[in-house]
């Protein structure tokens, strides 16, 4: 990306001497910025997340997709495969549901919407090379909730699909069922498949199941914008891979069935807020953050609470959309761009930058990797809008380290 230009451009300008022409060209020299950051984000996309969708597509995921794990793994082959597509689709859905467009990204973006139709007919076929795997286990129920979370943030990818599909995809979710979650974020994934189910017109629906989840993370809820992962509290990474992520999105699908989900609306989403001014100012000058918690293999996905509420256009007052592209640029950077973050193949490898098997716990494989698609959330912004329009600004801890002013924080 030329900043240089952009840069350049700006200071050449005064308020007092701003020509028509001047004001155009530094209008332009901050869209190519925002384009040049866009162009790179979905570069990564096709070097991330495409070699899943495409084998899947041909039925050859299962053929084709390394299962690296570490030591005394548990089960991890059974469900591998669910695990790379629904981690996958869930951060790439708001992008694939932006409107059709015949650009060279709209047509980019149609085929990927061509692979996911073609890969879910795949994998719900009965008796198919890759069947995806939705209750035989624990850990299905967990991975069925990450591709019903994509159809609740894309409900036009759900009915692009053939109605045989979705006809299988509705009796998958509900075989999830037998599985009974853990007292702790896992009541979430229950909450969310049936979300789902809600939204699809399910007249099954469970609303215990849902109220259940709700009515336990308010509990749960420790203040300052933190949950606990079931009553205690856990310093991980957690609230930004499933808890706040997940209760937004089940309040947006079900908040008008009760009241009292809808009264529980506002102060889910203030925290939510708080949450990714917390994000923002975790992530370091060099796009590094803490390492602390567990699945640190899921890399720049521990950012997820910031990345949507980017995509929702509801950042802290303090954070502005082009310093919130800037600082999930350098995270997403830092851990996807590491040697050895891809195997000679192109498959994801177990680490937080580059080839770590160190980091990995037993229940993560190579699937569970893909939850790194939360971090592009905010592809399912158009190029527009002023996440990509804005002038780059570095982000708070790098402004601070560079001696520069900051705001003050402040809890809730």
């Amino acid at each position: 990306m030329d900043r240089r230009r952009f840069v350049a451009a700006a200071a050449s300008l005064s308020a007092a001497a701003a020509t028509p022409a001047a004001l155009a060209a530094t209008a332009q020299a901050t869209l190519d910025v925002g384009s040049a950051d866009r162009a790179t984000w979905l570069g990564r996309v096709d070097r991330v997340f495409l070699p899943v969708l495409r084998a899947l597509a041909q039925g050859r995921l299962r053929a084709t997709m390394p299962v690296e794990t570490v030591p005394g793994a548990t089960g991890n082959a059974a469900v591998t495969h669910l695990e790379a597509v629904g981690r996958t689709l869930m951060g790439l859905a708001p992008w694939l549901a932006l409107p059709p467009s015949a650009d060279a990204e709209g047509t980019r973006r149609a085929a990927v919407i061509a692979l996911v139709r073609d890969g879910l007919d795949q994998g719900t076929r009965p008796g198919g090379p890759d069947r995806l795997n939705f209750n035989e286990g624990t850990q299905p129920l967990v991975d069925a909730a990450f591709l019903a979370q994509a159809f609740l943030r894309a409900p036009s990818l759900w009915t692009a699909l053939p109605e045989a599909t979705r006809t299988r995809l509705v009796d998958a979710f509900r075989s999830t069922r037998v599985i009974l979650p853990y007292f702790n974020n896992w009541l979430l994934f229950a909450a969310t498949v049936e979300a789902f189910l809600k939204k699809a017109g399910d007249p099954t629906w469970d609303r215990m199941r849902v109220d259940y989840a709700l009515r336990q993370h308010e509990q749960w809820y420790k203040g300052d914008g933190i949950y606990g992962d079931g009553p205690q509290f856990h310093f991980d990474y957690y609230n930004a891979f499933v808890i706040q992520p997940m209760l937004v999105d089940v309040l947006d699908a079900c908040a008008d069935d009760r009241p009292a989900w809808q009264a529980m609306r506002e102060p889910v989403l203030t925290r939510a807020r708080r949450f990714a001014a917390i994000q923002e100012r975790f992530i370091a000058p060099d796009g590094s953050y803490p390492p602390v918690g567990r699945s640190l293999a899921y890399r720049c996905g521990a950012f997820q609470g910031l990345a949507q509420s980017a995509l929702r256009r509801d950042l802290p007052k303090d954070v502005t959309p082009g310093q919130a592209r800037a600082a999930l640029s350098a995270v997403i950077a830092r851990t996807l761009d590491a040697p050895g973050t891809f195997d000679a193949n192109g498959w994801l490898t177990l680490g937080l930058c580059g080839h770590q098997p160190s980091v990995a716990e037993t229940y993560i494989s190579t699937g569970s990797l893909y939850l790194c698609s939360a971090a592009f959330l905010p592809l399912g912004l158009p190029a527009s809008d002023p996440f990509w329009s804005e002038p780059a600004r570095a982000w708070t801890a790098k402004r601070a380290f560079a001696g520069e002013p900051i705001p003050i924080d402040k809890a809730i």
